[in-house]
């Protein structure tokens, strides 16, 4: 077993071993070189290279009397009772007999390299950088990729190593410095500016397939005590097979694609790491552009791919410019959706043509309550902004929706029509609840308003609530999380429940006009017991309340499907059909159905049919 410790430092410190010639250093003969502990079966052997101060100290485990050979450049070994298997490049080469090498065992060695990182000198962390550049495949190779697990340990004990050894290539300097490694599946790029840097700004730093634009100069500026600053840029070739695409966790269910390389950027040895201004990243598409999926700017965040933090700034069939706040292990995810094309096709066009009819049915009922007489009793406010609030927010959603391909490369447009809509559906929830309220207290007088509570309860009143609530809404959700608008669909996003800021006002109000209704109905039920109202009166009443409750159900409940339409294709036909016909219900319900109305249109038509026939 490869073992690294501070007691082999320590040991290896006092007796001062240090490496002989490559060609003769082989673990039978080299005493000077392998600690046998006056054993005949196991050793450990020590690379030291002298550096201030100490030696930096190389250890792998050996059988004596096989003759595994040590080799100086060095090579990753790992020795049995009578074996000895070492990894050379990027495939392992058995010296002897090939035992079992497992993924852990070399991990376990990409850790403890990782942690031996502070004590190398540049020379010992590259040739070390190159060591855990050539196992990374080995180990993806190695490890289920079922076993998410894992696949997240081994990815963040890289990502250490990696950005440890980095951090041992950082030398101080007075102006400016740049260092450059290519390996065979990671580029690495390090920039540093000191005290006496005359650059304004510094270059842009860039790999095969990504590059970053960062404020360095700021940066070093705000350190005040040494001036100075590095950025370490690192783009991982192969680092995706083990921080994969799925682990982009999405309440939708859809495939996930990796478009880019997986790249990490950080700032060794700055004191003082906070950001002057957001850095963006220029990511080249490493796969075939699909124009209907989505792009997202994602980070790594321990065990899983989020948001948070990073924007698609601009894109195009070729390339995306994420912008971030903040710097860690990024990349770029396509979302794509798992239907199959002729389905998706299907439901697009079924789509369409559904909201389109309720858009004319939300127009013919705005129209009727615009036009028609009404009773005095009745008060269409509530009804009219909810027609309103509705009718515009699937216009928008419609439009969205046919260029949605254009729209996505505006991170801020889609961000400000998310939030429009998230606005105009909750005024249109927030009316319903409105017209339970006023139903409620109608039932409750059995008669019209008195001239007291109509002046409480203007239409100027009634406005101000029904679309200052759903602005306050949007307001407070924007200062908590500004991120959460803009998603993939130009909708809400569902990092950190953020999806929560219109589900939670929903089921409010649904349980409240839930509570009102039963309310009414008991209500409703005892007062024309005791009373001996006016027969017309009390059938009107059970009428508006029949039609309110059947609105409640229309377009309130239907939502309740959208928590599980991922679960069935059928639930979500069900729920695009039913929330695109809210228009036609409210038209069917109060226009239809109202016998008023309906004498209405047959003088209207009779005015239109005669009116044809004189011409």
């Amino acid at each position: 077993m490869i073992i690294i410790s501070n007691v082999a430092i320590d040991k290896s410190q006092g007796h001062q071993y240090c490496s002989p010639l490559a060609n003769t250093s082989y673990c039978a003969n080299s005493s000077s070189y392998v600690d046998c502990h006056g054993q005949n079966v196991s050793c450990k052997a020590y690379s030291c290279i002298p550096q201030s101060p100490g030696c930096s100290c190389m250890i792998g485990s050996y059988d004596c009397s096989s003759k595994c050979r040590y080799e100086a450049s060095p090579d990753l070994c790992i020795c049995s009772a009578d074996t000895c298997l070492c990894l050379n490049g990027v495939y392992s080469t058995v010296l002897k007999c090939c035992p079992c090498l497992t993924a852990e065992n070399i991990v376990n060695f990409v850790d403890q390299i990782a942690n031996m990182a502070g004590l190398m000198s540049m020379e010992v962390a590259e040739n070390y950088l190159k060591i855990v550049d050539a196992t990374q495949v080995k180990v993806s190779e190695l490890v289920g990729a079922e076993n998410k697990s894992n696949l997240v340990s081994y990815g963040n004990t890289y990502l250490k190593a990696f950005e440890s050894l980095v951090s041992a290539l950082v030398t101080p300097t007075e102006t400016h410095n740049w260092l450059d490694i290519s390996l065979n599946n990671t580029e690495v790029e390090v920039f540093m500016v000191g005290p006496q840097v005359t650059l304004e700004k510094i270059p842009r730093l860039g790999t095969t397939h990504s590059s970053v634009d960062i404020d360095l100069i700021g940066i070093a500026k705000n350190n005040n005590e040494t001036r100075s600053a590095a950025v370490a840029f690192m783009s991982y070739n192969t680092m995706e097979n083990l921080l994969k695409p799925d682990f982009f966790n999405t309440s939708n269910n859809t495939i996930k694609t990796m478009m880019s390389t997986v790249i990490s950027a950080t700032l060794p040895k700055t004191t003082n790491t906070e950001l002057t201004k957001p850095v963006n990243f220029t990511l080249k598409h490493i796969r075939e552009f699909d124009p209907s999926g989505s792009l997202s700017c994602v980070y790594w965040n321990i065990s899983e791919w989020i948001v948070d933090g990073c924007s698609v700034l601009k894109t195009n069939s070729s390339y995306t410019v994420c912008s971030c706040l903040h710097l860690s292990t990024f990349a770029l995810i396509m979302q794509t959706s798992s239907r199959p094309p002729k389905s998706k096709s299907l439901m697009e066009r079924l789509n369409l043509v559904c909201v389109i009819v309720g858009l004319v049915f939300f127009s013919l009922a705005l129209l009727t309550f615009a036009l028609c007489q009404w009773s005095p009793g009745v008060n269409n406010v509530a009804r009219i902004n909810i027609c309103i609030s509705l009718l515009l927010a699937q216009l928008l959603f419609l439009l969205t929706q046919q260029f949605l391909s254009l729209i996505q490369r505006q991170q801020v447009l889609c961000a400000v029509i998310s939030g429009l809509l998230h606005f105009l559906f909750l005024s249109g929830f927030v009316w319903m609840f409105i017209e339970a309220l006023l139903l409620f207290i109608c039932v409750k007088n059995l008669s019209q308003i008195s001239s007291k509570k109509r002046e409480v309860l203007s239409s100027g009143f009634l406005c101000v609530i029904g679309y200052v609530v759903a602005l306050v809404v949007v307001c407070v959700s924007v200062g908590l999380v500004p991120e959460g608008y803009g998603s993939e669909d130009c909708w809400l996003k569902h990092d950190k429940g953020f999806i929560w800021s219109f589900l939670g006002p929903l089921c409010v109000i649904l349980a409240l006009n839930t509570i009102l209704f039963i309310k009414i109905v008991i209500t409703l039920n005892s007062t024309l017991k005791k009373l001996n109202a006016e027969v017309s009166q009390m059938k009107q009443t059970k009428i508006m309340v029949f039609k309110t409750l059947a609105q409640f159900v229309v377009l309130g409940c239907s939502w309740i499907l959208g928590f599980f339409t991922n679960v069935s294709e059928v639930l979500e036909i069900l729920f695009l059909i039913l929330n695109s016909q809210q228009g036609t219900f409210i038209f069917l319900i109060y226009c239809v159905f109202n016998n008023e109305v309906r004498q209405q249109y047959r003088k209207f038509f009779r005015c239109l049919c005669c009116g044809s026939k004189q011409h």
